[in-house]
């Protein structure tokens, strides 16, 4: 391997913000915070959303066909459109 080529692929502490859940896995990414977990110091990476809290993987996921008819509606007053005059 070409030295000095390579990026920094290591292990990594990853926050997710929303709801505090912390878990360790090999990455790239540029830190420049740190912090411990489990008795070993990581660089830290903040997500925004993970699985533990993105709506999909937790099953809270809303269908938008079932939000009170609001495509049904739609489609009603603006599916059906004339092309002969």
């Amino acid at each position: 391997m070409k030295a000095g080529i390579h990026p920094n692929y290591r292990e990594v502490l990853f926050v997710d913000l929303s709801n505090g859940f912390k878990f360790v896995t090999r990455s790239c990414v540029n830190t420049k915070e740190k912090e411990t977990f489990e008795g070993t110091e990581y660089p830290l990476y903040k997500l925004d959303t993970s699985s533990e809290s993105h709506p999909f993987y937790t099953g809270t996921q809303k269908s938008v066909d079932n939000m009170g008819g609001r495509v049904e509606k739609f489609r009603n007053r603006f599916g059906k459109t004339s092309l002969a005059k």
